[in-house]
């Protein structure tokens, strides 16, 4: 493990080399945790009928459970493991597969791994999807977009230049006046649409209205955005917070 600047260390895992912050506190809330690897058995979950079936037993069970059974086969084409067809696991869901099944090399930031990192067909195909938020859409959020913003049910609006911080886990509003919302104590967003487009088709997010607890209070407050003068910088910005909205979700659901 070595040190290195702006807060970062370089760390190596069984998976690969990852740069993460050295306060675990300041983790991106987009961030996913390093699967536990699957080593040699693997945790599969049976229905009641199949356990019954592989105990030879005529108890009743009544819902699914987790027992551990041996994995000397892929888990994807079955084929048998040995010592020409060597076991590899997925840096993503931590499974273990052939080599044929798991040849894929994909980045994989939200574990911040510093190269690309083995990856299975199935979760190959999540993290390239994923890396377009990456390589495009955080670059949007990190440059900002301007609202005319009203806070709770005040008649007071004020416009104001919105951007994700640099270390992903506030929105900064910056205006006459700045305040802060951190991404974890956000408890809904709804991005609202103006119902047209040029050229017709598909409609233009056009605002934002989110929930979220102040540092210091367990009570709710409203936040409603309205795209300002640049409405499509404004609608791109949306777009990008719409996704970034599904990762958060991802990261607390996991």
């Amino acid at each position: 493990m070595s040190s290195v600047p702006d807060g970062k260390k370089l760390v190596r895992s069984p998976s690969g080399l990852r740069m993460i912050p050295e306060n675990g506190a300041f983790n991106s809330p987009f961030s996913l945790d390093e699967p536990q690897w699957v080593p040699d058995k693997e945790v599969r979950r049976l229905t009641a009928k199949c356990y019954l079936k592989w105990l030879h037993t005529s108890a009743k069970l009544s819902s699914t459970v987790n027992i551990s059974l041996p994995c000397p086969r892929c888990m994807q084409c079955d084929t048998k493991f040995d010592f020409i067809r060597r076991k590899h696991h997925c840096r993503r869901c931590g499974r273990c597969f052939c080599d044929k099944c798991c040849s894929k090399k994909v980045a994989l930031p939200r574990m911040c791994f510093v190269d690309p990192v083995r990856q299975c067909a199935e979760c190959s195909l999540v993290s390239q999807k994923e890396l377009e938020f990456y390589d495009k859409q955080l670059k949007v959020l990190l440059g900002g977009g301007t609202f005319v913003v009203t806070l709770g049910t005040s008649d007071k609006s004020e416009t104001m230049t919105c951007r994700l911080s640099n270390n992903h886990r506030y929105l900064f509003l910056d205006g006459e006046s700045h305040f802060e919302v951190e991404l974890s104590r956000i408890s809904s967003m709804q991005i609202l649409t103006d119902g047209t487009s040029p050229g017709g088709g598909t409609s233009r997010a056009s605002g934002m209205l989110l929930h979220y607890k102040p540092m210091g209070s367990e009570d709710a407050q409203q936040l409603q955005m309205e795209a300002a003068e640049d409405k499509k910088v404004a609608s791109l910005w949306l777009a990008a917070m719409h996704k970034a909205a599904k990762l958060l979700h991802e990261a607390r659901d996991q």
